[in-house]
């Protein structure tokens, strides 16, 4: 990701204001310090010459920094090599015993601004580097290393301003992201329950009337009638499920508010009081399983069958069980439909369970209704 991508620079820009704000303070105190330090100068006029670069220097580079996509990088690097170029200078304004036991002619608060730009730049380790990088500079422009700290701490600053501002600047980059995507969610969130209220206001009221009106008529538009029936509760869970806060695959949602929307004259849900959280793609499935089970039992168990969901809790297990007591399956019923190429039991029912790592398993008669049983992990193998 380069210097000039949106998503990396807009969160730093307050950032880059107040280093600016920053320089040019430390400029002052630059200043001040050559008026101090000048008559101990052997060459006073260059030193102001300098110090008049460093000035014009310190006014272009906040102008720069502060602008909105200005190509940032190079000026970086630029910024790195004038203040080298200005410490170096040093030992052309001065004799050894001046600079081999003061601070460098640009002052040591001026130059941490080259550490302060790459640390925003890049991030913590490039500004610790450029810390250490311009602290090593000193060391050879004075000719002395001095491993007193306390009396000069030059490098710990320099490498600790690197630090805590590179820390600063990846924080906000983060900060920034995580808003995005919150933002993101929420204008996903109002769609969704904008559709879902228009499904609601239309499709649903027409599914009910041709339900209602099919069962009243009877006859051929009774099938008619148990179709529409069927997708007003599909439409209606999916409907239940935008009021849910949009997530990702892996997020905990509650188990029950995806199965209560299936209950209707004919189906009866029961839940635990408690939620029962599992990762939102896990809950899906299985709620789908329950879906399919329902639609068989709405087909097959015959016009008067009744069809009961139970859900239970068991620790790192789900198990939901749906019962009917509808005609029942005959013997070796299920294999036939599979070979003739009805999948709706071993793929959408079984294949869905044996795919969450779980194990399903029917208890049937005829005349004496279905009872599958669903017990799946609430979490995939290797997560719990």
């Amino acid at each position: 990701m380069t210097s000039n991508d949106p998503q990396r620079t807009r969160p730093t820009e307050p950032l880059w204001r107040a280093a600016q704000v920053f320089r040019l303070a430390t400029l002052v105190y630059a200043i001040g310090y050559q008026a101090y330090a000048v008559s101990e100068y052997t060459r006073p006029t260059l030193s102001w010459v300098i110090v008049a670069f460093m000035a014009v220097w310190s006014g272009v580079a906040a102008v720069v920094f502060s602008r909105k996509g200005a190509p940032r990088r190079r000026w970086v690097v630029a910024d790195m090599v004038v203040v080298v170029g200005a410490m170096a200078a040093t030992r052309l304004v001065a004799d050894q015993d001046w600079y081999s036991t003061h601070q460098s002619l640009p002052t040591t608060l001026w130059a941490t601004n080259a550490v302060i730009s790459a640390a925003i730049l890049s991030g913590p380790v490039v500004g610790t580097l450029a810390g250490l990088g311009i602290a090593v500079v000193a060391v050879v422009v004075r000719g002395t290393v001095d491993l007193d700290l306390a009396g000069d701490a030059t490098a710990p600053v320099l490498m600790s301003v690197g630090l805590a501002v590179g820390l600063a600047a990846n924080t906000a980059r983060r900060a920034h992201r995580q808003l995005e995507r919150a933002t993101r969610l929420a204008a996903a969130t109002e769609e969704r329950e904008r559709l879902g209220r228009e499904v609601h206001d239309g499709v649903l009221q027409v599914l009910a009337y041709v339900r209602r009106r099919g069962a009243e008529i009877g006859g051929p538009t009774l099938e008619l009638a148990t179709l529409a029936g069927e997708q007003e509760v599909a439409l209606r869970e999916l409907i239940s499920e935008q009021s849910a806060p949009v997530a990702g695959a892996g997020v905990d949602v509650d188990l029950r508010t995806l199965l209560r929307p299936q209950a209707g004259a004919t189906v009866s849900v029961s839940t635990p009081g408690q939620a029962v959280e599992m990762p939102r793609d896990r809950a899906a499935e299985l709620a789908a399983v329950v879906r399919t089970a329902l639609s068989n039992v709405a087909q097959h168990a015959g016009p008067n069958a009744k069809a009961y969901v139970l859900v239970e809790d068991v620790g790192d297990d789900v198990i939901v069980s749906v019962r009917d007591d509808g005609v029942g399956i005959a013997p070796g019923r299920l294999a036939e439909a599979e070979a003739e190429g009805r999948m709706g039991v071993s793929r959408s029912i079984l294949g869905r369970v044996e795919a969450l790592g779980g194990r399903a398993t029917v208890d049937t008669a005829l005349d004496e209704g279905v009872e599958w049983e669903f017990r799946v992990g609430k979490h995939a193998t290797g997560t719990r």
